[in-house]
């Protein structure tokens, strides 16, 4: 019997970094499954991602944990140790538009999500019928000007009942708070529907109509309180010309927008996203 195991972490560059983490790993009797390194040497900094398989009952996430820690410490590294088995759990955000949605529960019902959907919370009534089809339980919280903080306070309190690993907002029409941004930093996940950086305002895909563009992107990135600035995980574009109107855009702009956070929410999920500042390192 063994049991999997990814570890994750960043600390400043020096020699016997890797010799420590392998020599750990051989004394646990570990073996390594796949590995992935980058030394920014721009910063001096190593980003480095391991998984693998341990023997036996006695090599457990917390005894692992317990373990490691002083090796960690001597390189002052920053950390993830997690069981590959358990998929974190995540809450879904929508509004109206049902396309990025309808595609992450696809994957997830199919087993092609390392993730497990829990919940879907609207700020509209109109896709209750999608999650419940999945047999999903689904929350319905208005938000208004003068009622925003007391549905923001309602979202965190489903994220704790639920024991929400990660928020993600598949095209949720409402800016979050900064004060909500700080409490979910490194752990929501939002689709923007350009490449950014892109076109402003209302309407980005007939800006792009009237500009005549030849690719139509996304961009998923990490929510932060500055507007669609927060650290980009995965960015998807698809060739268009001048044959396609404006809503032809929109409907290939909603293929590479599913694309686009489906890869961000596996990839996060599979602890292959270490942030660094307002860049990301991505072992996809």
């Amino acid at each position: 019997m063994k049991n999997e195991f990814v570890l994750t972490l960043s600390c400043p560059e020096r020699p016997g970094i890797l010799h420590a983490v392998t020599s750990f790993l051989l004394g646990h009797g570990c073996d390594i499954t796949e590995h992935q390194q980058f030394d920014d040497a721009d910063h001096g900094i190593v980003f480095l991602r391991t998984s693998f398989a341990a023997p036996g009952t006695e090599a457990t996430l917390d005894r692992l944990r317990d373990t490691f820690a002083p090796v960690a410490a001597e390189f002052g590294m920053d950390w993830q140790l997690r069981d590959a088995a358990v998929k974190p759990r995540v809450l879904v955000m929508v509004s109206r538009f049902d396309h990025c949605l309808a595609d992450l529960l696809y994957r997830w019902r199919s087993g092609a999500l390392d993730a497990e959907i829990v919940l879907v919370v609207s700020n509209h009534p109109d896709l209750e019928p999608l999650a419940a089809a999945e047999g999903l339980p689904f929350a319905h919280v208005p938000v208004t000007a003068g009622t925003k903080p007391q549905a923001e306070a309602r979202l965190l309190a489903l994220v704790e009942e639920h024991h929400v690993d990660l928020v993600v907002l598949a095209r949720y029409m409402q800016v979050l708070s900064d004060d909500l941004c700080k409490r979910l930093e490194g752990r929501a996940i939002n689709i923007h529907h350009s490449f950014l950086p892109s076109f402003a305002g209302a309407k980005p895909y007939h800006q792009a109509h009237r500009r005549g563009v030849k690719l139509v992107g996304a961009t998923a990135h990490y929510v932060t309180a500055d507007l669609d600035e927060g650290p980009i995980i995965e960015q998807e574009i698809i060739r268009v010309d001048h044959r396609c109107g404006a809503e032809r855009l929109v409907t290939v702009g909603r293929d590479a927008e599913s694309l686009a956070l489906a890869r961000a929410v596996n990839w996060h999920c599979q602890g292959r996203v270490l942030i660094h500042g307002n860049r990301t390192v991505v072992f996809s």
